[in-house]
């Protein structure tokens, strides 16, 4: 049976693929955008880009009117489409350091393989790439690119070195425990002041990650710190592993408040006397 504290969702070549080594040798777990996340920000995109030629187009046809030569015409209008598909796209990139309105919208944020902020010769690499693998082929050539690599790389991140990476991960919610009721007397003449603080810890953090364990391995793991923890509680009550772990934790937890709000309380009360001044003594 594979060892709880490890992931057994993702295999070994996929947790290595999501590390990012720094230069203090430090291992970051990053998340590459997904395919989906990196099409819906995309489309966002292009459309707000599109939007943005049509809104020149009409503008250029309010000044000119009906009026204007119609070689002038197409070159206006290449221009818009050069200016509208490949410049903006180039300069919001590189300005906003990765972002845009749809990675914004998704929480992405293009890097460099290294993890670093990417410059003006990536963007420009990106945006020109994406003209032909997004615009010209409606995205197919973009999609399959990224779903035969781990990082969801499109044409134009392979050639300039970067990738999406997912920002807005999940917030984390402390799971919280309450004394179970069978336990509400036993709390109050409990002692568990012996308790080493090694060991509550790992039953604070097996309490932590419960949640994710398997049954089996859940009540394993419970038997066996219940076994450790039980000479250090007397009276040892009897109730489940799990419910003695949770009960010493909850006892532990509250008396160690409330030792810190005794302390707080008698430091107020002495504050007078250690930041007093002597009687009559100028203050300067």
């Amino acid at each position: 049976m594979a060892e709880p504290w490890k992931a057994a969702d993702h295999g070994e070549d996929s947790l290595i693929e999501r590390e990012l080594v720094t230069g203090e040798a430090v291992a970051l777990d990053v998340r590459p955008a997904s395919v989906i996340l990196r099409g819906a920000g995309t489309m966002i995109d292009w459309v707000a880009y599109i939007g943005f030629f049509l809104l020149m187009a009409l503008v250029v046809s309010t000044l000119f009117g009906d009026d204007i030569d119609q070689a002038l015409a197409q070159a206006l209008a290449i221009a818009g489409l050069v200016f509208s598909l490949l410049i903006v796209p180039m300069l919001v990139e590189t300005l906003s350091r990765g972002r845009s309105l749809g990675r914004w919208a998704v929480g992405a944020r293009i890097v460099r393989d290294d993890g670093g902020a990417t410059g003006l010769r990536h963007s420009f690499i990106r945006a020109l790439m994406g003209v032909i693998e997004i615009f010209l082929t409606f995205g197919g050539l973009a999609v399959t690119c990224a779903l035969l690599n781990s990082r969801s790389k499109r044409l134009g991140d392979l050639l300039a070195g970067t990738y999406s990476q997912h920002e807005r991960v999940p917030r984390f919610n402390e799971p919280t425990f309450v004394l179970p009721p069978v336990l509400t007397s036993w709390a109050a003449t409990v002692d568990v002041a012996r308790l080493p603080d090694r060991l509550s810890r790992r039953v604070a953090q097996y309490l932590r990650q419960a949640h994710q364990l398997s049954p089996d391995t859940r009540l394993r793991l419970a038997e066996s710190l219940a076994a450790e923890v039980a000479p250090f509680v007397s009276p040892l009550p009897p109730v489940p592993p799990e419910y003695l772990l949770i009960g010493v934790a909850e006892v532990r937890r509250n008396r160690e408040y409330a030792g810190h709000l005794l302390e707080r309380g008698r430091l107020e009360s002495l504050s007078p006397v250690l930041t007093g001044r002597p009687h009559d003594f100028p203050e300067r």
